[in-house]
């Protein structure tokens, strides 16, 4: 009797993950996404409001990720120009509501801390200007850039859930790994840790300039 109830709980919980309209998209704390978007395992995902943070292990450790992509405003974003700072590869989506929530966390911190960069790469097939027509709703000060879901970016596992966020370090070596919605604060303690510094946040919680 408790495994049949077990696995009605769990059927529901994997149809709450899938992607809905933009305007209709379910609360919740990881998106998965959905077959032609990449597949994913949300039995994988992080419990209710909290980000999965994984740290990289072994050859990881040494990994200086590539990528270079189109941004919607034309230009072309390589992440190997940006060595020096801190740089946020943040995986997201449109239908994506906990994407959505941390979007303003992320947009500040790229506008008040000069030593960290944030890029946006949408994970989904959504045309460019459908994509500019939703950000004029949903603004940010980073670069957004639309993603092959056939062909992700190869240095770069292919998103389990959404969102899904590397913090490269300066040098260019990959931090961290984390999914689910990530804090300004969140953030700046991982590199205060890196780093042996003090976080630098400011009292409404947002990032601090640097």
């Amino acid at each position: 009797m408790r495994i049949a109830a077990a696995a009605t709980v769990l059927a529901v919980l994997l149809l709450g993950c899938q992607p809905a309209d933009h305007d209709a998209a379910a609360d919740r704390s990881v998106g998965t996404p959905a077959a032609g978007d990449g597949q994913a395992d949300a039995s994988l995902a992080p419990a209710a409001g909290e980000a999965e943070k994984i740290a990289p292990g072994g050859s990881e450790k040494d990994l200086r990720p590539t990528l270079v992509v189109s941004t919607l405003d034309g230009s072309q974003y390589d992440l190997s120009a940006h060595r020096g700072k801190w740089v946020l590869v943040n995986f997201w989506a449109t239908w994506c509501t906990p994407c959505l929530k941390e979007m303003p966390e992320l947009s500040a911190l790229a506008a008040m801390r000069e030593d960290i960069e944030v890029v946006g790469l949408a994970y989904e097939d959504i045309e460019p200007a459908e994509m500019k027509a939703f950000l004029l709703k949903h603004p940010v000060t980073y670069p957004i850039a639309i993603l092959d879901t056939a062909n992700p970016p190869a240095d770069f596992d292919e998103p389990r859930g959404l969102p899904m966020t590397w913090l490269i370090a300066p040098d260019g070596r990959v931090e961290r790994k984390m999914m689910g919605p990530v804090t300004a604060a969140e953030i700046e303690e991982m590199i205060a840790a890196a780093t042996g510094g003090s976080t630098n946040v400011a009292p409404n919680g947002r990032a601090g300039a640097g």
